[in-house]
C-alpha cells in the first residue's frame, strides 16, 4: 500500500515540498503507529516547549490549551520556521528507512 513511499530515491524525495514530505512521513508513521516518530518531530519544532511539557513526568503540568493548539498546527505543517531543514531531513530519512 505504501510502496510508492519506500521506493523513492533521495533525489526524488528531496524534490518534494516540505509539506508533501510531512504528509508522506506522517502517513507511514500512522500506519506503523510510530508514536516515537511524532514525538521526535515535535521536539524539533520551533514551539518545542509545548512538546517537552508532554514528557509524561508524573509531576509535569502539561501544556496549556494554547500550547497544544500551537503544537498541533506545527505538526500539521504550519510554521516550521528555522527548523525546516532539520525536519525535511528527518522526513526524508524516515521515508527511506520505512
Amino acid at each position: 500500500m505504501l510502496a510508492f513511499m519506500t521506493s523513492a530515491s533521495f533525489a526524488e524525495l528531496d524534490a518534494l515540498s516540505t509539506e508533501e514530505l510531512r504528509e508522506r512521513a506522517f502517513a507511514v508513521a500512522r500506519e506503523k503507529r510510530d508514536v516515537g516518530f511524532f514525538w521526535s518531530v515535535a521536539r524539533h519544532l520551533p514551539d518545542s516547549e509545548a512538546a517537552s511539557s508532554l514528557d509524561g513526568a508524573p509531576n509535569s503540568v502539561g501544556p496549556t490549551v494554547d500550547e497544544a493548539v500551537a503544537l498541533w498546527r506545527e505538526l500539521s505543517g504550519n510554521g516550521y520556521g528555522t527548523a525546516e531543514p532539520l525536519l525535511r531531513a528527518a522526513f526524508i530519512d524516515y521515508l527511506q528507512k520505512h
